[in-house]
């Protein structure tokens, strides 16, 4: 068992939604490859800006239109010349990050629970 575990309550304040990559583009401005991506998560939240360093396995343009999952309760951050507003969640292997999808369509802004 790991020494770190979190409460419940804890987990709860982790907001993670699902949203649509409706816009992709590379990321010229950054250190380390990467794409730059709004993500609509819908209604009350609407699009969402994020960089993810996913181009090992992805492009912008193979990106685009796929339902994935994002923390939207971080606070924004400054990467290069753009304001992140938001976290793409993926599970990292030896070649590179493979996102986290839902297994059917989904309404974006839907929770992760």
């Amino acid at each position: 068992m790991l020494e770190d575990n979190l409460d419940w309550e804890e987990f709860e304040r982790v907001d993670m939604r699902v949203g649509t990559i409706i816009k992709a583009e590379n990321f010229e401005a950054v250190k380390k490859p990467a794409l730059k991506l709004w993500v609509d998560v819908g209604g009350e939240i609407g699009i969402l800006k994020t960089s993810a360093q996913i181009t090992e396995k992805y492009n912008a343009k193979s990106i685009l239109d796929k339902q994935v999952v994002v923390v939207v309760n971080f606070p924004p951050k400054q990467i290069a010349n753009m304001m992140s507003e938001c976290l793409l969640l993926g599970a990292l292997e030896a070649d590179g990050v493979v996102i986290i999808q839902p297994e059917q369509k989904v309404k974006n802004g839907t929770r992760i629970m």
